[in-house]
């Protein structure tokens, strides 16, 4: 026991002591108006974006292999240019702190301000190893080779780990308060929307014409072939996966509303009522991000081991694992991991509809596996929950104020939704997938979450702003 104390306190000791050497965000001094809060908002996207532009200096070509394509939409990164790494340090440290939070590997009291803080600060610490980490290995083995000399890796290496420390600082200045949310969630949700803004309206050549839908459109109403446009082959945006995209975004539209109300009174403010609502997606879009992290590695696993031991496709033990066309070697075209990843196209699709169909099944399986997990893990059970309530001074009519009358009622909705949650959100990301819709499945997924959240986040914004008393108790309780 006091081995445990004696750790956690070298914990909290060195966390201190470190964090006096990061540089930090100053919170705003005074309140900031929702005007102000959206120029800064807009600005922090503007600098994102305008990184997203400038290429890596030194570099002379792009690389063979995209390691970081199956994520790219994730991280919000882009390849080959100061975003190359994205928010991706910053997604990773922040799943790991949450982790060990929730596994209680890491045990602070989220009620303390004081454990509030050393949290944060320990989640910047770890972000900062991660960007050294991840900024070196790309710098020196993804990009190594394709410097103009080789002293230019050390200032490769430099201008990785400096643009990911801006992107971090940005994000941080977002959530203090400038902002409003958070940066990740703002450049997710611009990568995603420009991404399907470029599926619609490039003009860019293509094989068959203009890349964009409508470019395309017209193009080929006007050399009379406009049944061209409704299916296109090579993953190219067609009216048909514009349809898809729009349905896509309906249903997730209408799920994201799907809750069950358990009313709860407070037990501070007489009369004061409200619901404490279970949503169907109970788990958020964690879930899908563990899944595609994990398939992720195990497609990049993949290529190392067949371009080390297999490049030719001529041994037949690695052939069972994964094989790749020698010319473009992105995506498995054999082995087990051709039938875990995603098709991505319809015409794909229906050239082999087994590996269609045992990528809808495994992502499904997988995803709901994760979301259990995770309810677990990242402090979402009903012990957590009820937990929760107690301490926000609110209880449920009709039942004691313990935690244990409690926890027996959330047990009832939470672990059913969490499975039933994770089929429904498992089954849109992988179809979504498998039917190509613009911006990909699982950025469709991360988009309407990210724009709900902000629905409600503004809509809290206006209940501060018009009536501050009722803000202040919703804050208070």
């Amino acid at each position: 026991m006091n081995t445990i104390q004696n750790d956690e306190s070298i914990f909290r000791r060195s966390i201190k002591a470190v964090s006096k050497y990061i540089p930090q965000v100053e919170k705003p001094k005074k309140k900031i108006s929702l005007t102000e809060k959206f120029v800064w908002s807009g600005i922090a996207l503007f600098a994102y974006l305008i990184m997203g532009q400038i290429p890596l200096y030194g570099v002379t070509s792009d690389p063979k292999f995209d390691f970081l394509a199956f994520a790219r939409v994730i991280f919000a990164a882009q390849q080959g240019t100061l975003l190359e790494l994205g928010i991706g340090p910053i997604v990773t440290a922040g799943l790991l702190m949450q982790l060990l939070k929730g596994s209680e590997l890491v045990k602070l009291n989220f009620k303390n301000p004081d454990d509030r803080s050393l949290f944060t600060s320990a989640t910047k610490i770890v972000t900062i190893i991660v960007i050294v980490a991840e900024g070196s290995l790309y710098g020196t083995s993804v990009y190594g080779h394709l410097v103009a000399r080789p002293e230019f890796i050390p200032i490769l290496i430099g201008q990785l780990i400096g643009a990911s420390i801006i992107v971090m600082l940005l994000d941080e200045m977002v959530q203090k308060g400038w902002g409003l949310g958070s940066g990740i969630s703002l450049f997710i949700m611009a990568g995603v929307a420009q991404g399907i803004f470029w599926a619609v309206f490039s003009p860019v050549p293509a094989q068959d014409g203009p890349v964009g839908v409508l470019p395309f459109t017209i193009d080929a109403a006007i050399n009379g072939h406009v049944g061209d446009a409704f299916f296109r082959s090579g993953q190219l945006p067609s009216i048909f996966g514009l349809i898809i995209t729009a349905i896509v975004l309906l249903i997730l539209i209408y799920v994201q509303g799907i809750h069950i109300d358990i009313p709860i009174v407070s037990t501070k403010y007489r009369g004061f009522t409200a619901v404490y609502p279970i949503k169907l997606l109970y788990t958020s879009n964690i879930p899908v991000i563990l899944s595609s992290a994990l398939l992720a590695n195990a497609v990049f696993m993949g290529q190392m081991l067949w371009a080390n031991y297999n490049p030719q496709n001529d041994n037949p033990i690695f052939n069972y694992l994964a094989q790749y066309d020698p010319s473009t070697p992105q995506t498995p075209t054999g082995g087990l991991l051709y039938y875990v990843t995603s098709p991505r196209s319809l015409d794909t699709a229906a050239q082999d509809p087994v590996r269609a169909l045992v990528y809808i099944v495994f992502l499904t399986t997988i995803v709901t596996i994760f979301g259990r997990l995770w309810v677990e893990l990242g402090g979402l059970s009903a012990k957590s929950a009820a937990k929760n309530l107690l301490d926000a001074d609110v209880q449920v009519p009709g039942f004691r104020r313990s935690e244990g009358s409690v926890q027996v009622l959330l047990n009832k909705y939470i672990p059913s939704v969490t499975i039933l949650g994770g089929i429904v959100i498992g089954l849109l990301a992988s179809c979504s997938d498998v039917l190509n819709v613009f911006g990909s499945g699982i950025g469709i997924l991360l988009m309407v979450d990210i724009l709900v959240n902000y629905h409600n986040l503004l809509v809290k914004e206006q209940v501060d702003i018009h009536m501050p008393k009722l803000a202040a108790l919703l804050g208070r309780k």
